[in-house]
């Protein structure tokens, strides 16, 4: 298992070792020491490996990611994930804004909490958040699902396409065209299936959260909607 130690070896060093790794490499498995919150660390990744990060790591922490799997062992700044293709990222602290912004597949694992725009303009990636988010969250969110255990805050959903967002605890506010919806046999089904790709399923029931989505009167503009446009 190869150890990369960021106070030995620079950050650009590193992603240029993984991103140079072939499609049947047998380095699978690779841990980086002391990352001291440095930006940009696995980004880029197209390698079905897996990337133990021992520390917090600072901007865009997996970037881009497509069919890796990266352990975050602290807390993560601005845009983890971001972008992201498929794969899986695990962030065991806290996350800062903007978590999985425009994520186009894969899942998104927070064991803590969340900041401001987790999920922004997300595109089919799956997010699920151990504990709260912050203001603003799935903002725009297209398509994918953001599973909350905690609370959200203010205007959740704010013009929301077709994602859909499951909360369990309390919602200060809702967004622009953002409503809460009747969870049924198959949404139910759906999140149960993310909890147990999450390692969450026993946590909490499906039952405990409730769904929000798009009411879908923003799809075309209309005069008398002007003043949420």
């Amino acid at each position: 298992m190869p150890v990369v130690d960021l106070a030995a070896t620079s950050r650009r060093a590193l992603n240029a070792m993984l991103h140079a790794l072939p499609p049947d490499t047998n380095e699978t498995h690779w841990q980086v020491a002391n990352p001291e919150g440095g930006h940009a660390i696995a980004a880029g990744l197209d390698a079905p490996v897996t990337v133990e990060i021992r520390g917090h790591v600072g901007y865009y922490c997996g970037g881009m990611n497509k069919r890796a799997t990266i352990v975050v062992d602290g807390n993560a700044g601005t845009g983890v994930a971001e972008n992201m293709m498929s794969g899986e990222i695990r962030v065991k602290g806290d996350a800062s804004q903007s978590a999985g912004a425009t994520g186009r597949g894969g899942l998104l694992v927070i064991e803590g909490s969340a900041a401001a725009r987790c999920g922004i303009s997300m595109k089919g990636i799956d997010i699920v958040v151990k504990g709260s988010i912050g203001p603003m969250s799935a903002f725009m969110a297209q398509r994918g699902n953001l599973v909350v255990f905690g609370d959200a805050g203010e205007t959740l959903g704010d013009s929301i396409y077709e994602a859909r967002l499951f909360v369990r605890g309390a919602v200060k506010s809702l967004g622009a065209d953002c409503v809460e919806k009747a969870m049924g046999a198959e949404e139910r089904g759906l999140l149960a299936g993310l909890l147990q790709r999450a390692g969450l399923y026993g946590a909490a029931s499906p039952d405990e959260f409730r769904l929000y989505g798009s009411a879908r009167r923003l799809y075309h503009f209309h005069v008398d909607n002007a003043d949420a446009y």
